[in-house]
C-alpha cells in the first residue's frame, strides 16, 4: 500500500483490537482504575456528527488513561424507554420495542466503525428486562427506606392521549403531541422524596471542583434556597373553612406595600369559594388551562378574579386587603397564596394596574429618582433607602432588609423566619406503556404493597391477547391489560391489580453509571465491583443536562447509598465533568417552493451545491437561502452522517476534525473544506512514516529533532490533560512540519515518527496504529506506555532571535541562550541580510533585547 487508506487501515485495526481483547474491562487492584463515561444516546436511529465528537472525546481520554497505566472502564448503552418509540408505534402500526431495538443496532454498527475503545460485552438498553427488573428491586428497597410515597398531587393532563405531561410538555396551554388544551387534574402519584436531600445536594456543590461553575450555579438555582417569612392574614369575614390566609415570602421588607392577596386556582379556598361560585369556578378551570412552565407563565397575560373577601393587614388593621385568585400562582410553591407588592415586583405592578390597585413603595434609590412608571426592582445586594421599612428610615441592602423584618415580626408575634427550598418532590409517575412498570400491586384488603422480590422483572407485556398493542387508542395500554394488570396480591393472595403507571425516563437514566459497574449482576449491583470503580472519574455530556439529569443522579447516588447499593463513597458519583459545545452546519432553507402541507422544505448538505455565487438544489436548481452555523437538527436537515463521511474520508478524519478545530466547550461548525484538509494532513503524516525507510542514515540535526520530540510530547500531554485537544493537536500540527523540514537521520526520524504515532494514537488510533507497526513498535501502539519528555531535554540551550530591520523581520538566528549581548551583535551584523541591506554602511542603532529580538535601524 502506497498511499494512506483509511478503508483498509481502519477495519484491519478494529479487527486487531477486538482479537486482543484491549478494551475488554475486568478489575484490576494492581491498578490504578480509570471510569470515563459519555451520557448515553437514546435510540433515534441514526447517530450524526454531534455523538461523534461527544464520544470521540470519552475515547481519547479513555485511551490516554490507559496508556498511562489505568486500568479504564469505557461502557456504552441506550436510553431507551419514552414517548418517541409510542409515536412511532402509532405511526407505523408497529411496536415501540420492535423499533427501539432496530434502532440500536443501527446505532452501534454506525458507532463501530469509529473506533472507540468501548467494552461493548457491557452494553444494555434501559428497556432491557435485565437492566429495569434491577430496578423494580431498588424501588422496593427505597419505598422500605421511605424514600417514594404515593400523595394526590395537581397535575397537566392531556384529555385526548390520556396522560400525564411534564411542564414542558405543555405549548401554549395545550398537550405538545395532541394539540389539546391541557387540564389541571389531581390524581394520586408516585414520588421521590428528593427534597428531604435539598441541603445536602445543594452544600456538596462546594466539593464539586472538576465541574463547570455555570453548571454548579443552575444546579445552585434549581435547588433555590431561600430565606423568608411564613405569616398569615386573617380573612375579615371568614369562610366555612378559611378564617386565615397562610402565605411565604423572601421579601418581608415590602410587607409594608403590599395591595393585595392573591392564590392559586387550585389552593383549597378557591376550591371551597368555586364549590359555591359557578363564575369562580369558570376562571378556575380556564386558569388550569394555561402554561406552568416558569416561562410561559412569564409571558401569559395576568389574569384575577376578585374574590370579594378581604383580609386585614397584620401591622395595620385598619387596612383590608383584597383576595385574588390569580392565574400566575401554583400550589407548587410555596403556600399557593402570595401577597401582591406592586411597587417593587413588575409582575405585580401590572396585576396592580390592570385591576386597579394601590401602589405604595416601601423603599427608594439611595441615589437618583424614583421612576414610579414600573417597579423598583433593585438586587437585593444593591443599598436602598427603605421609607416604610421596619427601622424606619434608613438606608440598608435588600439582605439586611429582610434580616430587619424577619426580625421585627418574629418579635412582634406575626409568622416566624423560614428557610426554603425552591426543590419538589419528583414525581415519577407516567401514564404510558414504554417505560418501567412500578412494582406494586394494589390489594382490597392489604392497600398498596410491594411486589415480591423474586418475581421481579415485572415485564411489560408484548401484546393484548395475543394481538397487537393498539397504540392508535388514547391512553395507556396497561390499563385495558387484565391479563397483565389483574393478578394476586403478593401478601394475602386474594384478586389484586398491578399499577399500571410507569417510571418516569429520568428514573433509568440516573443510575445507569452505576450499573455499568456490573450490568450481569443480578442484583442492582456488585458490592466488589462498585467499590472498585466508581466513581465515575469523568463524565462528558451535553449542557442541555445541567440540572434534571445530574440533580436526579446526585440523588439517585445517596438513594442507592442508603439502600446498600453504592458505597458511601459515591454518594457524589461524578468527579468530574465535561460539558461539550455542539456541532453546528448551516441550513439549506428552500427559497422558491413550500412543501404540499405549506410549511418550509429544508435540504440536506449532500443535496445542495454552491454555483454562480449562490447555493443550488442539484437536482431541480432551486436556490436555497443559507442559515449559517446552525445547532444541528434532524427536523431542518441539516445534519451530517458520519457513515458517509467515514465512506470517504475514514472516521480517523472526523475525528481529527471534531476535536481540531475549537476548543471542545465550544461549538465547531463542520464544512466539506474542514474535513478535507484534516484527511490531507493525516495522509502526509502516514507518508512521513511510509517513506522513512528511503531516508539517508545519517544526517544534520539529530539534537535538535530529538528536543523536538521530547517538547512534543510535553505539550501534547499537557494539553490532553486539561481537555484541550484542539491545542494537543495545534501541537502535532507543529510537530509534523518539524519533522518534515528536519534534515536528522533516520533513527532519529524513527523516534519522532514512532512518538508521533503515540501521540495522535487517542484521537487517530487507526493511523496510529499502522505508523507504530511499519516504524517497528512493539506490540500494538493502543497498549504501549504512553511517552514520557526527559525534563533535561525541555530545557533550551539555545534561542531563537528575530532580525528587524526598519522595522520589518527579515531573517533570524540561533544563539546560545547565554550569549552577551556584544557577541549577539556581531552575529547580527554578519548575517547576510543585514550586511546587504547595510550595503557596507553602518547601522544608525542596533537594539538586541536579549532572549526576544534584534532591532537593527538604518
Amino acid at each position: 500500500m502506497s498511499r494512506y487508506a483509511p478503508s483498509e487501515i481502519e477495519p484491519k485495526w478494529q479487527s486487531a483490537w477486538n482479537e486482543a481483547e484491549v478494551f475488554l474491562a475486568k478489575r484490576d487492584e494492581s491498578k490504578p482504575k480509570y471510569y470515563v463515561l459519555e451520557m448515553f444516546p437514546y435510540p433515534s436511529g441514526r447517530i450524526h456528527i454531534g455523538h461523534v465528537r461527544n464520544y470521540t472525546m470519552g475515547d481519547v481520554v479513555a485511551r490516554y488513561k490507559s496508556s498511562t497505566g489505568h486500568n479504564v472502564l469505557h461502557p456504552m448503552g441506550f436510553d431507551a424507554f419514552g414517548m418517541p418509540a409510542e409515536n412511532a408505534a402509532m405511526a407505523s402500526g408497529g411496536h415501540p420495542k420492535t423499533w427501539t431495538y432496530a434502532n440500536i443496532d443501527t446505532m452501534v454498527d454506525q458507532m463501530k466503525p469509529l473506533g472507540l475503545s468501548i467494552d461493548w460485552t457491557r452494553m444494555f438498553a434501559t428497556c432491557d428486562p435485565e437492566y429495569y427488573g434491577q430496578q423494580q428491586a431498588m424501588f422496593i428497597d427505597m419505598l422500605e427506606k421511605g424514600l417514594v410515597y404515593r400523595k394526590n398531587a395537581t397535575v397537566n393532563w392531556d384529555p385526548v392521549d390520556m396522560t400525564v405531561l411534564a411542564n414542558e410538555q405543555v405549548i401554549d396551554g395545550c398537550g405538545w403531541r395532541s394539540g389539546a388544551p391541557v387540564e389541571r387534574r389531581e390524581l394520586t402519584q408516585w414520588f421521590f422524596k428528593i427534597s428531604d436531600y435539598s441541603e445536602d445536594l445543594l452544600s456538596a456543590i462546594d466539593t464539586l471542583d472538576n465541574w463547570p461553575d455555570k453548571v454548579k450555579t443552575m444546579q445552585r438555582n434549581w435547588i433555590g434556597k431561600s430565606r423568608g417569612l411564613q405569616f398569615a392574614f386573617s380573612v375579615v369575614e371568614p369562610t366555612a373553612h378559611h378564617d386565615r390566609i397562610e402565605v411565604y415570602t423572601t421579601r418581608p421588607d415590602t410587607l409594608m406595600g403590599a395591595s393585595f392577596v392573591g392564590i392559586s386556582a387550585d389552593h383549597p379556598l378557591a376550591k371551597e369559594l368555586a364549590a359555591e361560585n359557578p363564575e369562580i369556578a369558570a376562571f378556575c378551570e380556564e386558569c388550569r388551562k394555561g402554561g406552568t412552565t416558569e416561562e410561559a407563565i412569564e409571558k401569559a397575560e395576568k389574569l384575577g378574579f376578585n374574590t370579594g373577601l378581604t383580609v386585614r393587614h397584620p401591622f395595620d388593621t385598619a387596612v383590608e386587603l383584597p383576595v385574588y385568585i390569580a392565574n400566575f400562582i401554583l400550589m407548587d410553591y410555596g403556600t399557593g397564596a402570595i401577597f401582591g407588592c406592586p411597587a417593587h415586583d413588575q409582575r405585580d405592578f401590572d396585576f396592580a394596574t390592570k385591576y386597579g390597585l394601590p401602589i405604595t413603595y416601601v423603599f427608594e434609590p439611595t441615589e437618583g429618582e424614583l421612576d414610579t412608571s414600573e417597579a423598583y426592582t433593585p438586587l437585593k445586594s444593591e443599598k436602598v433607602t427603605y421609607t416604610r421599612g421596619f427601622a424606619g428610615e434608613a438606608v440598608q441592602t435588600g439582605e439586611q432588609g429582610v434580616e430587619t423584618a424577619i426580625d421585627f415580626c418574629e418579635a412582634n408575634g406575626v409568622g416566624h423566619g423560614v428557610t426554603k427550598f425552591r426543590l419538589r418532590d419528583w414525581g415519577l409517575s407516567r401514564q404510558r406503556y414504554w417505560g418501567c412498570p412500578i412494582p406494586v400491586v394494589h390489594c382490597e384488603s392489604c392497600g398498596v404493597v410491594p411486589e415480591k422480590k423474586e418475581n421481579l422483572p415485572i415485564e411489560l407485556p408484548f401484546d393484548e391477547g395475543g394481538k397487537p398493542i393498539d397504540f392508535s387508542v388514547p391512553g395507556n395500554p396497561l390499563d385495558r391489560h387484565p391479563t397483565w394488570r389483574d393478578c394476586s396480591c403478593p401478601t394475602c393472595g386474594a384478586p389484586a391489580q398491578r399499577e399500571t403507571d410507569t417510571m418516569d425516563t429520568f428514573v433509568d437514566s440516573s443510575w445507569y453509571y452505576a450499573r455499568f459497574t456490573a450490568p450481569r449482576a443480578t442484583t442492582p449491583t456488585v458490592a466488589e465491583d462498585a467499590d472498585y470503580w466508581m466513581n465515575v472519574d469523568q463524565y462528558i455530556g451535553g449542557i442541555e443536562h445541567a440540572i434534571l439529569h445530574l440533580l436526579y443522579s446526585r440523588f439517585f447516588a445517596r438513594a442507592m447509598n442508603e439502600t446498600g447499593h453504592l458505597p458511601d463513597k459515591s454518594r457524589e458519583p461524578f468527579n468530574a465533568l465535561f460539558t461539550q459545545g455542539m456541532v453546528t452546519h448551516a441550513i439549506y432553507e428552500n427559497a422558491e417552493r413550500k412543501n404540499e402541507n405549506g410549511r418550509t422544505i429544508y435540504h440536506y448538505p449532500e443535496e445542495v451545491e454552491e454555483r454562480d455565487g449562490g447555493v443550488f438544489v442539484k437536482e431541480t436548481g432551486e436556490k436555497v437561502n443559507v442559515i449559517p452555523s446552525a445547532k444541528m437538527s434532524k427536523s431542518k436537515n441539516n445534519v451530517v452522517d458520519p457513515v458517509a463521511i467515514i465512506e470517504q474520508y475514514g472516521a480517523d478524519t472526523a475525528r481529527w476534525f471534531v476535536l481540531s478545530d475549537s476548543p471542545p466547550e465550544r461549538d465547531v461548525e463542520w464544512t466539506a473544506s474542514g474535513a478535507e484538509a484534516s484527511n490531507k494532513h493525516l495522509a502526509r503524516v502516514w507518508r512521513l512514516a511510509s517513506e522513512l525507510e528511503t531516508q539517508p542514515e545519517q544526517g544534520q540535526g539529530d539534537e535538535e529533532l530529538l528536543r523536538a520530540t521530547h517538547k512534543a510530547m510535553f505539550e501534547v500531554t499537557q494539553g490532553i490533560d486539561s481537555f484541550g485537544f484542539n491545542t494537543s493537536i495545534a501541537k502535532l500540527y507543529g510537530f509534523t512540519n518539524t519533522i518534515s523540514k528536519s534534515k536528522a537521520g533516520r533513527e532519529a526520524k524513527r523516534f519522532a515518527l514512532k512518538t508521533m504515532a503515540q501521540l495522535m494514537s487517542p484521537m487517530t488510533p487507526h493511523l496510529a496504529e499502522d505508523m507504530w507497526a511499519m516504524l517497528g513498535g512493539e506490540g500494538l501502539v493502543a497498549r504501549a506506555a504512553w511517552p514520557v519528555p526527559d525534563e533535561a531535554m525541555l530545557v533550551e540551550d539555545t534561542v531563537t532571535l528575530p532580525i528587524q530591520i526598519n522595522g520589518k523581520r527579515r531573517d533570524e538566528i540561533s544563539v546560545p541562550k547565554d550569549m552577551p549581548k556584544e557577541e549577539v551583535e556581531k552575529l547580527v551584523l554578519e548575517n547576510d541580510a543585514v550586511k546587504r541591506a547595510l550595503d557596507g554602511g553602518s547601522p544608525k542603532k542596533l537594539i538586541v533585547v536579549p532572549g526576544r529580538i534584534v532591532n537593527v535601524v538604518i
